[in-house]
């Protein structure tokens, strides 16, 4: 165990802890086993341990191709999982778009203060005026009569058959980068063209997520599918690290998706 943690944070022990639990499920039971919705590091966690495991298949499902937050099914090589084994239905919601905004943030600050577990929750995604949202099947019926508004406007939730999902407008980009460090300072200064100075603003003022957490260090480093939310930026995914320059420089990959573009 002392040899896996050395490859993550002293703040991911604990969810490396539950997916050697979800293995040995797996294995001394030989059933699968389906995790809550995972975000992007998360799921990198479960396959750089699961994944090693040659008696166990990693299938994962977020409700659609592109989605960010995902449920993983761990299961025996001789078990293909259906769609409909991944739980994971889709809410609609609909508000009086003419004289009200629904945000990403506000829809999750809502659903989260109605007492809703992040890890049941996965994207929320809009088509520009439309929002919808993924989620574990068994709190339907409680979305569906316990929420009426999001913060003061009033809506209505509905469940959605596939056929009707949203098409995101999000659009992300593939970018290439060399830092000095994997710190948040610096890979958010380079990957919007900032100064070292106004992104560390940006950390302490309470504008920076890393994996839907807020932080307020700035020398907190990056892992590979770590994930940046920038309060009037955009997002950050950490993609890949290619490796080194000649002078010893990092070049990343990342995932951009720039809000104001």
């Amino acid at each position: 165990m002392d040899n896996v943690y050395q490859h993550f944070r002293k703040d991911e022990q604990l969810f490396i802890d539950s997916v050697y639990d979800w293995v040995r499920q797996v294995e001394e039971q030989y059933t699968p086993y389906l995790t809550p919705f995972l975000d992007p590091r998360q799921q990198f966690m479960v396959e750089s341990v699961a994944g090693q495991n040659s008696e166990i298949v990693l299938h994962s499902f977020g409700g659609y191709e592109a989605a960010e937050r995902r449920r993983i099914f761990l299961a025996p090589a001789y078990y293909e999982p259906a769609q409909e084994d991944f739980k994971v239905s889709i809410c609609e919601i609909s508000y009086p778009v003419k004289f009200a905004d629904l945000s990403h943030g506000n829809i999750l600050g809502s659903l989260i203060g109605a007492g809703i577990s992040r890890d049941t929750l996965g994207d929320i995604v809009t088509d520009g005026l439309n929002w919808q949202c993924f989620v574990d099947e068994t709190i339907m019926p409680f979305l569906i009569s316990q929420i009426d508004s999001i913060g003061r406007i009033k809506v209505n939730l509905e469940e959605k058959a596939y056929k009707d999902i949203l098409v995101p407008k999000d659009k992300w980009e593939s970018t290439s980068v060399i830092v000095s460090s994997l710190r948040i300072d610096v890979v958010l200064a380079n990957a919007f063209n900032l100064s070292r100075q106004r992104s560390k603003e940006l950390i302490a003022s309470g504008k920076v997520k890393v994996n839907w957490n807020e932080i307020d260090r700035p020398d907190i480093v990056l892992g590979i599918s770590d994930v940046l939310s920038i309060r009037g930026f955009g997002r950050i995914k950490l993609k890949s690290i290619e490796g080194k320059t000649k002078k010893e420089k990092i070049r990343l990959e990342l995932d951009i998706l720039d809000r104001n573009q």
